[in-house]
């Protein structure tokens, strides 16, 4: 009996012995020992780096080269990630089932925080409270879900419907209710400018800070002096605007003249993505035409490895490889 409790702990020691190796490996190459880092708290992150600018990674290597580049945060927007993954426009033809498995994929792959855009919560308060918990649980540091009516459809096109105010402020309070963490950040937003007009768009957004929202998001100001208005009428309230480069209502303004509007998260949904189609329309035509890759216009082998993290899987495999006898 003695020697099978002795052996027992001799195993115990080397299991212990193992997973303190492991954890090493894994923190030497910048993750837990679940793979991921401890990812700051958002409120934290526009207290020390506001404004915070967020491009929308559209899959898993877009999110790994925007924390290279050295940004402090990022987000997912359904315009991109519907594109890249699916070819399809943001008109509602997704939701909750389909698109936390792109947003897995994608947070998996970069140790920043990330803001995820829930689009309506895609139903009621049953679904809020799904919604809510499902991407709190994937590791999202902050949130943002709109008032739109279903279907709802891209903010900066026309033809959007919206719920009530009341509705949308049981929806504010069901996902405050439904999230474990009260540092999980969540952000209401309104549409209301293109189907209402920037007053409504205001009484709105004073209604859903009063319901608990812990930031606004106002989509769609159509001027400087529309950004303005809203910075000035919701002064110390946790901001974000979103600036829809390529062809959206929202006038490109600077990130520093932003933040001194009042903004402290500014978004840019389809800076990176439609950068991104041009060089693949553009790489597939110089393909067909028979050109060869320029180097000026792409990474090389080895800077794609370094990327990817070839290095230190490397160093997993030859650290824990066993080649059987």
């Amino acid at each position: 009996m003695f020697a099978n409790v002795l052996l027992s702990v001799k195993r115990s020691s080397y299991v212990t012995l193992q997973q303190v190796t492991c954890r090493t490996i894994v923190s030497s190459i910048g993750m837990d020992s679940t793979g991921r880092k401890k990812r700051p708290v958002w409120k934290k992150l526009i207290a020390e780096h506001a404004p915070l600018l967020l491009p929308a990674a559209h899959d898993a290597l877009t999110a790994r080269i925007i924390e290279r580049i050295g940004f402090k945060a990022y987000q997912i927007g359904g315009f991109a990630l519907n594109g890249a993954r699916h070819a399809y426009p943001d008109l509602d033809l997704t939701h909750f089932g389909e698109e936390r498995h792109g947003f897995y994929d994608i947070i998996s792959a970069s140790s920043l925080p990330v803001m995820i855009d829930a689009d309506d919560c895609y139903g009621d308060v049953k679904n809020v409270t799904r919604t809510i918990r499902g991407y709190e649980a994937l590791g999202a540091s902050a949130l943002f879900f709109e008032d739109q009516q279903a279907p709802k459809r891209c903010g900066h096109l026309k033809g959007k419907r919206l719920i009530s105010t009341k509705a949308m402020v049981w929806k504010i309070r069901a996902a405050l209710a439904a999230r474990s963490e009260s540092d999980f950040f969540i952000i209401a937003r309104t549409d209301a400018i293109e189907a209402y007009g920037l007053d409504e768009a205001l009484r709105r957004g004073e209604q859903y800070l009063q319901a608990g929202a812990d930031g606004l998001f106002i989509e769609g100001p159509r001027s400087i002096e529309d950004i303005e208005s809203i910075g000035r009428h919701f002064k110390g309230a946790s901001l974000c605007v979103n600036i829809f480069e390529g062809g959206g209502r929202t006038p490109w303004v600077s990130p520093d003249d932003l933040h001194k509007m009042g903004f402290s998260m500014i978004l840019y949904p389809t800076t990176i993505l439609f950068r991104v189609t041009h060089a693949i329309e553009q790489a597939a035509a110089d393909l067909i035409a028979g050109k060869q890759l320029s180097a000026k216009d792409s990474v090389n082998f080895k800077a794609y490895e370094d990327i990817v993290g070839l290095p230190q899987w490397k160093e997993i495999e030859e650290k824990f490889h066993y080649e059987e006898q």
